[in-house]
């Protein structure tokens, strides 16, 4: 039996609850596939106990629910959490849990997209129709590993990024961290905090700069252009930081906005994580890992070390790309938009729709749920 919807809506994550409550809003009705038992999962599920969000919560903030004024600036995971409840329950979202997409076409015949997703609880295979999708899986779906030779030989606890909550297990380790974004970062910090010697793997020059350089770097982008903001930001972060290449953070050679739009290569938000390496509690390795022998790791500059546990926080793969048919014109191989500098880069093919693959993170989710709900809206009518 196929299940007959106008608008199929792929991931309940932040992006899906946002096109959710955009159609909502629009009086469209939708069906909401999710692989999970729970919406948002990332987050519930995830993400360390000490995480918060990293910018203010103005520009956080789903569409048509702003945060309550008692939160503070940068919503820590417990009250974000707290706030997406409220928001499901606000916008009477009932997605489908369980259902993890296998296919997804376009039939020409029909003008219809056809959707299979196996429901993980019963087994079946099930069958939805609709004139419209929505990709809103997210830009974090499947955890990356990179494979290292010989890890499978080592003795203690290796994990993604995705597996760990808090330092307590690991005090007095001597712990790997592999991979420099800002989820390595603060995890380096948190082990730290916890009473372990972390080590980081740092293998490319990163931006460093501070929650409050943010704040106000947005605040003057209201008034001055984008390249202005860009090296004023530079200047300070070197100010307030010095010279960190003498600790292996050596600076980029293009500015941190240009990195963001040309690579999708975010700043690394500092939050305490510098004045740590500066005193020599978290290490920082600038050289890529050869192979692994029982708990010795093997560099590519000959030297060896050894360590009780390992922590990749290498990213994920994203699987739209296996089940997606017929999106190639708006998707890359990536799972990610193709050309994010369009007015429309939301919008592809015969219905064919996405949110929150742009790299333009919640405030960019939300644009993209307002768009699509609108454009919908405007087709139906």
């Amino acid at each position: 039996m196929v299940e007959k919807a106008e608008v199929i809506i792929v991931g309940a994550g932040t992006s899906g609850l946002a096109a959710a409550a955009c159609l909502t809003q629009k009086s469209v009705p939708f069906t909401l596939l999710e692989r999970e038992d729970c919406f948002a999962s990332l987050w519930q599920k995830y993400t360390y106990d000490r995480l918060h969000l990293h910018l203010g919560k103005k520009v956080c903030e789903l569409p048509f629910l702003p945060f309550p004024d008692s939160y503070p600036r940068y919503v820590p995971k417990k009250l974000f959490i707290e706030y997406l409840d409220s928001y499901v329950k606000h916008f009477n979202i009932n997605p489908l849990y369980y259902r993890s997409v296998e296919l997804a076409e376009f039939d020409e015949v029909d003008r219809k997209w056809k959707v299979k997703a196996k429901n993980r609880s019963s087994g079946e295979v099930e069958e939805y129709s609709g004139r419209f999708l929505v990709v809103a899986t997210g830009e974090t779906a499947e955890p990356r590993v990179p494979r290292v030779e010989g890890l499978e030989s080592f003795k203690g606890k290796v994990m993604h990024s995705t597996g760990y909550k808090n330092g307590k297990e690991f005090k007095d380790e001597h712990v790997l961290v592999v991979g420099s974004g800002n989820s390595g970062m603060e995890i380096a910090l948190d082990l730290s905090n916890f009473g372990a010697k972390p080590s980081i793997i740092v293998r490319s020059p990163v931006h460093i700069l501070s929650r409050n350089m943010m704040y106000y770097s947005g605040m003057l982008l209201k008034y001055l252009s984008l390249s202005t903001v860009e090296k004023l930001l530079v200047i300070v972060s070197r100010i307030v930081y010095g010279d960190l290449s003498k600790y292996g953070l050596p600076w980029p050679s293009e500015g941190p906005f240009t990195m963001k739009i040309k690579y999708g290569k975010f700043p690394i938000i500092d939050l305490g994580t510098i004045k740590k390496i500066k005193h020599g509690e978290i290490q920082v390795l600038s050289v890529e890992i050869e192979k692994v022998r029982g708990n010795e790791v093997l560099f590519k500059d000959g030297k060896c070390h050894s360590f009780d546990s390992i922590i990749f926080c290498t990213g994920f793969n994203r699987s739209t790309q296996r089940w997606l048919k017929g999106g190639d014109d708006l998707l890359n191989e990536n799972g990610l938009v193709k050309v994010s500098n369009f007015s429309n880069y939301w919008k592809g093919k015969n219905n064919l729709y996405c949110v929150g693959l742009a790299q333009k993170r919640f405030f960019g989710a939300s644009s993209d749920a307002q768009n699509v709900a609108n454009d919908i809206a405007s087709l139906l009518n």
